[in-house]
């Protein structure tokens, strides 16, 4: 079965790392019934959970796609670019080890899974505040070998590259040309976010299923149009923290094992 890897939210998520929004108090309980329902929806779209280790002194641990990416040849444990968030990564590859060979991020590189976006044999990295060229250099070098090539590319006024671009088929890409240029992109078609929803782009997708949240009326309506079966899950409180729907899964697809 295809496996989406999540933590328990933390009861310090108020105390979470933030960048580019405002800090707003958030509701745990609220906090944690919205996780609960994101996982029921990873469920529905085919995913059996696994849980990683409660860690209450980690207020971003809910946040596990940034300590690891999956390749389906291996997986690549990161060293986020936060370094409140470096402790998050040793749950990580324990549970990663049961799929994967691993490799690892190190010093002087810094990585967040959410800066790692990947088209077939083509894998893009966001230079962003959390991630930086030399990560770029680390993973070209572990997978350049495995037939993959690496480009880093300059992320502006969000926090992650997979802040402003999701993946909807092969040949088909939701995007916030505002911060992120589609010419990265060529020969693909780059549907632009409404702009009355920046952070639209963060859709989750598989098979016949589209992810969005309560938050994105108008995606939800694109991809409604496009004939996908929605699952629409509200998210308001994972959002104060600077999170989209990807943030809070690691996904081990069932044909890479």
């Amino acid at each position: 079965m295809p496996v989406a890897i999540t933590r328990p939210i933390s009861p310090k998520l108020a105390e979470c790392e933030l960048t580019y929004l405002d800090r707003k108090p958030i509701e745990i309980h609220l906090a944690k019934e919205q996780h609960r329902v994101y996982e029921n929806a990873l469920e529905k779209m085919g995913y059996t959970i696994r849980l990683l280790p409660k860690k209450p002194d980690l207020p971003d641990g809910v946040f596990v796609e940034d300590t690891a990416v999956v390749f389906p040849e291996r997986a690549i444990i990161t060293r986020p670019g936060a370094e409140s968030r470096r402790p998050e990564t040793e749950s990580m590859a324990k549970v990663l080890q049961d799929y994967r060979d691993l490799s690892f991020i190190k010093a002087p590189a810094t990585l967040d899974g959410g800066d790692v976006f990947v088209l077939g044999k083509h894998i893009f990295i966001g230079l962003s505040k959390r991630s930086n060229g030399e990560a770029v250099r680390q993973v070209d070098e572990i997978m350049r070998p495995l037939g993959y090539r690496v480009s880093g590319i300059p992320v502006r006024h969000c926090l992650h590259l997979k802040t402003a671009v999701a993946r909807i088929e092969d040949d088909l890409m939701l995007i916030n040309p505002k911060w992120l240029s589609p010419a990265h992109f060529p020969g693909i078609h780059c549907e632009p976010v409404h702009p009355d929803e920046p952070y639209g782009t963060n859709v989750m997708r598989r098979d016949k299923f589209a992810l969005t949240t309560t938050a994105f009326p108008y995606t939800a309506e694109w991809l409604a149009r496009r004939g996908y079966d929605l699952i629409v899950i509200d998210q308001s409180e994972l959002a104060k923290a600077e999170a989209g729907l990807t943030c809070s899964s690691v996904i081990v697809e069932d044909n890479q094992i």
